[in-house]
């Protein structure tokens, strides 16, 4: 029996008529084949469509062109193209590497006089470079612990900010790269009378006041006590602090004219305590302070003479905060005892035990001529000078000029006449 007629491949414009595939195997019409033999005739060649011929179209302007040389898909190389990056086009621009963080960097900034190059790293790191040799010139201490997303400088090149992955905005002071936040647990924090300042106390040893409308540090006191400090507290004036410690001390602070740059503390209140200071508070008048201790007691001072008027006991536990009612009847405790207390002090001067303090002292009460405050003075004081103010109006006095009378000048004159303390700090 004669083999059907094939269908050539390579003769498209011929008709292959086949049978329909339900069509019984063996009874094929003369010149009809299977299906099964028109696949298997297709595999042995190759489609001869070129690659790039099925890409051509789309490219419009290559539409009337005739089609390059074609090469199989193994051998394809795309075009050259010069591109934005490659060496040979930016050969002749001259560039500087600035090579120094292990990881992405992220953002970098100009300063004012284009001789300093700010830059923060996802290696969490915020560094100052020099413009004209390519050299670090500082790495920001305290760094963030995450890698910093942004950063920038303030217009006058004095401060540095970053923010971070941490969740914190950190500054820096350009100049001495030193970090204007406290560096360790803040402690506690207080605004002042007229809630335009406030004042933080860290673990770090320092104490920090801050402007609430420029949120910028107006001074720093580093290492103010040889241990972290605990509380602070402003005088109704404003003028003065008082920081509590670890270290067992009290210190009051003369933060209005920044004498404390020169003699520190202005007073210092020792031996209250048998163990750390947690807490402190003044009275509205500022005729006295109270502080509560971890050695379960709250002390009462007398600020003028700096000395423990008398110690409350009764707590079974640290007494963590303290505080003092406006019209100074009564003191209020709160312990890790997990209980209040409410203390009457409105006739604490009629204690036997305060009483028989006074007497040891020889002290005796006066008036201040200048805030009605009263003060203690000692009865046997030698000293040729005579107080007639207390030691607060004392210290304010210290800070004006000699022709300027404190008799004759209103407090908002005083605060004009009284530099604003620098933003620099005060180490021991």
């Amino acid at each position: 029996m004669a083999s059907p007629r094939r269908c050539s491949p390579t003769a498209p414009d011929r008709e292959c008529k086949l049978p329909p595939p339900s069509a019984p195997a063996g009874e094929y019409p003369p010149g009809k084949l299977s299906w099964g033999t028109l696949a298997r005739a297709l595999g042995r060649f190759r489609l001869s469509i070129p690659y790039t011929r099925l890409l051509a179209t789309l490219d419009p302007l290559a539409l009337d062109r005739e089609p390059p040389l074609q090469l199989s898909p193994e051998k394809q190389q795309m075009p050259e193209k010069l591109i934005w990056g490659d060496q040979e086009p930016l050969s002749k621009i001259p560039f500087k590497i600035l090579s120094g963080h292990e990881h992405a960097v992220s953002t970098c900034h100009f300063c004012v006089d284009d001789t300093k190059l700010l830059s923060g790293s996802h290696d969490c790191t915020v560094k100052l470079w020099d413009a004209v040799d390519g050299s670090v010139v500082r790495n920001f201490e305290h760094r963030p612990k995450a890698p910093v997303v942004e950063c920038s400088i303030t217009a006058d090149s004095s401060r540095v900010i970053a923010a971070s992955y941490d969740k914190t905005v950190r500054a820096w002071d350009l100049e001495t790269g030193k970090l204007l936040h406290h560096t360790r647990t803040i402690t506690s924090c207080c605004f002042d009378p007229d809630s335009q300042r406030v004042a933080s106390v860290s673990m770090d040893r320092c104490i920090k006041i801050w402007d609430v409308t420029s949120q910028a540090t107006l001074l720093t006191i580093t290492k103010a006590h040889s241990n972290a400090i605990s509380n602070c507290c402003f005088t109704f004036s404003g003028h003065f602090l008082c920081t509590s410690s670890w270290d067992k001390n009290l210190k009051i602070w003369n933060v209005h004219t920044g004498e404390f740059r020169n003699r520190g503390a202005c007073v210092t209140l020792m031996q209250g305590h048998e163990g750390s200071v947690s807490s402190c508070h003044f009275a509205r008048d500022s005729s006295f302070l109270i502080s509560g201790g971890f050695d379960r007691t709250v002390a009462i001072w007398d600020v003028a003479e700096g000395y423990r008027k008398l110690s409350l006991k009764g707590h079974n536990d640290w007494v963590m905060d303290v505080a003092i009612s406006n019209n100074k009847k009564w003191i209020l405790s709160a312990s890790k005892d997990t209980t209040m207390r409410l203390w009457n002090i409105e006739e604490i001067d009629q204690i036997p035990l305060v009483i028989k303090y006074k007497k040891a002292m020889g002290l005796k009460v006066k008036q201040c001529e200048r805030c009605d405050r009263p003060f203690s003075i000692f009865k046997s004081d030698t000293s040729s000078e005579v107080f007639t103010q207390c030691v607060f109006c004392r210290i304010d006095t210290r800070g004006l000029p000699a022709e300027t009378s404190p008799s004759s000048s209103s407090s908002s004159e005083r605060e004009n006449l009284l530099p604003p303390p620098p933003s620099g700090s005060q180490d021991d």
